[in-house]
C-alpha cells in the first residue's frame, strides 16, 4: 500500500483521526514489579496566571499602591500569615493548607524571561534555557532515560485530546486521554481491527508512515488496558461539574485503580488577563481550588496522598503594577504549589516576592523552576535530575 493510500483509507476509517496523535503503548509496561510507585500530577495553568492576585501580598502597602483598583480588598482575603493569603476564590484551599498538604513556592522563574505565552510555555515544558530550543519534553525525557536505564519501563498520560510538548521524548512519549471508553471504542471500529490482525512489514520500515502505522497499532493495545483496568474503580468522591473536575477525577480514577502509570498532566486555560481580570481570574481559580480540594481529599479518603505528589504551575506571572484596563500584563516570577500528603515543608516555602526589588516593574525569580523539577525527579521518581534537565540543578527541601 502506498503512502497516499494508506492515509486515505486511515481517513475513511470512521474516527480514526480522533484518537490523539502521538500515542504509545503502556500494555507491556504492566508489570507486576512496578507496584508501589509513587504518583506525579502535574497541572498546569495556561494564559500566565497573575500570581500576586492569587497568593495576595496583603501585608504589603505597595501591593495596593499599585494595585489601585485590582487588588483584592483586604477584608476578604483568606488570610495565611500576617503577610500574604489566599484569594477568595481559593478558599476550597485553606483546609487542605491547614492539614499541611499544601506548600507556597514564590518567586518562581528563570534567567531572561520571555513574556511569550508559546515560547515560555515551551520553556517550561522543555525545561530549557531561555536561549535554547528542545524537541523534547522534560518528562519525555524522564520516560526515554528509564526505559533505557531501568528493567521497569514507565509512562506517563496526559487526560486531554491532545499531548503536550513536556510529555514527548525520543523514544518514549505519554499518552492522550480525555475518555477511555471513547478511546476503545474508536480503536475497535473495523480499520484499526485490520491493521492489528494483518501486520505489514512494508509499512513499519517507511519513516514517517511506519511512524503513524505502530502508532495506530500501539493505540489499540494501549487502549484496552486502560479501559479494562481502570474500569475496575468507580470514583465515589463528589467532585465539582467542571471540566477540570472531570479530568482530575479521572486522574483518581486511574490512580485508585492501579494503572501502572507514574506521571499525569491536566490544565486549565483561561488565566490571560489584560483586562477585566478580577471576574475572569476569579472564576478559573475558583474551578482550580474547587477541583483540587475535591482530588486532594477523594486521595486522602482512598489512602493514595501520601503516594502522590500534585504540582502547579503557568508560564509566567503578571507585571506588579496593573494596567489601565483593569487587568495585568505578561510578567514574570510566579508561585508554584506543591499539594501531597508527605510534604517536608508546608505552608509558605520562602518568603512573599519583594515589591520594592523590581526589574523593570516585573518581580525578580528567585528560585529556578527546573529547581523545582529538579525536586521531583531526584526525591519524587528518583533519577538524576541531570540525566533529564541536561545540567545538574540542586533540589528545594519541600518534599
Amino acid at each position: 500500500m502506498k503512502r497516499r493510500a494508506f492515509i486515505k483509507s486511515s481517513s475513511l476509517a470512521s474516527g480514526a483521526f480522533l484518537i490523539p496523535s502521538f500515542l504509545k503503548p503502556f500494555e507491556a509496561m504492566a508489570k507486576p514489579e512496578l507496584t508501589g510507585y509513587k504518583n506525579l500530577v502535574i497541572i498546569q495553568l495556561s494564559g500566565g496566571n497573575d500570581g500576586l492576585n492569587t497568593i495576595v501580598p496583603h501585608g504589603n502597602d505597595i501591593y495596593y499602591q499599585k494595585r489601585k483598583t485590582l487588588a483584592i480588598a483586604n477584608t476578604v482575603i483568606v488570610k495565611l500569615n500576617d503577610i500574604q493569603g489566599l484569594n477568595p476564590n481559593l478558599a476550597a484551599l485553606q483546609e487542605i493548607y491547614d492539614q499541611g498538604w499544601m506548600s507556597i513556592i514564590n518567586s518562581v522563574g528563570y534567567p531572561n524571561p520571555d513574556r511569550s505565552h508559546f515560547r515560555s510555555m515551551d520553556i517550561w515544558q522543555t525545561a530549557s534555557n531561555a536561549d535554547q530550543f528542545l524537541s523534547t519534553g522534560w518528562v519525555g525525557r524522564y520516560l526515554d532515560a528509564n526505559c533505557q536505564s531501568c528493567p521497569n519501563p514507565y509512562t506517563a498520560i496526559e487526560v486531554d485530546d491532545t499531548l503536550s510538548l513536556a510529555m514527548k521524548g525520543t523514544q518514549m512519549k505519554g499518552i492522550a486521554v480525555q475518555d477511555p471508553n471513547k478511546l476503545l471504542q474508536t480503536t475497535r471500529e473495523p480499520f484499526f481491527k485490520d491493521l492489528v490482525h494483518q501486520p505489514n512489514n512494508e509499512h513499519l520500515n517507511e519513516d514517517n508512515l511506519g511512524y503513524l502505522y505502530k502508532t495506530m497499532i500501539e493505540t489499540y493495545s494501549s487502549a484496552d488496558y486502560i479501559q479494562n483496568t481502570s474500569k475496575t474503580y468507580k470514583v465515589t468522591a463528589e467532585y465539582p461539574s467542571t471540566g477540570f473536575a472531570n479530568q482530575l477525577k479521572t486522574v483518581s480514577k486511574f490512580i485508585n485503580a492501579g494503572l501502572q502509570t507514574r506521571v499525569y498532566y491536566v490544565s486549565l486555560s483561561g488565566f490571560d488577563t489584560h483586562t477585566n481580570q478580577q471576574n475572569q481570574q476569579g472564576r478559573q481559580l475558583k474551578i482550580y481550588a474547587d477541583a483540587v480540594a475535591a482530588f486532594i481529599k477523594d486521595l486522602k479518603q482512598t489512602g493514595k496522598l501520601d503516594d502522590t505528589l500534585v504540582m502547579t504551575f503557568s508560564e509566567f506571572g503578571r507585571r506588579v503594577e496593573q494596567n489601565a484596563s483593569n487587568g495585568t500584563d505578561h510578567g514574570t516570577a510566579n508561585n508554584v504549589f506543591v499539594f501531597g500528603g508527605k510534604l517536608a515543608k508546608a505552608g509558605f516555602y520562602n518568603d512573599a516576592p519583594d515589591l520594592t526589588n523590581l526589574e523593570n516593574g516585573d518581580l525578580k525569580y528567585q528560585i529556578d523552576f527546573r529547581n523545582v523539577y529538579a525536586t521531583m525527579l531526584d526525591k519524587w521518581l528518583n533519577v538524576n535530575n541531570s540525566q533529564i534537565l541536561n545540567q545538574n540543578f540542586s533540589s528545594l527541601n519541600f518534599i
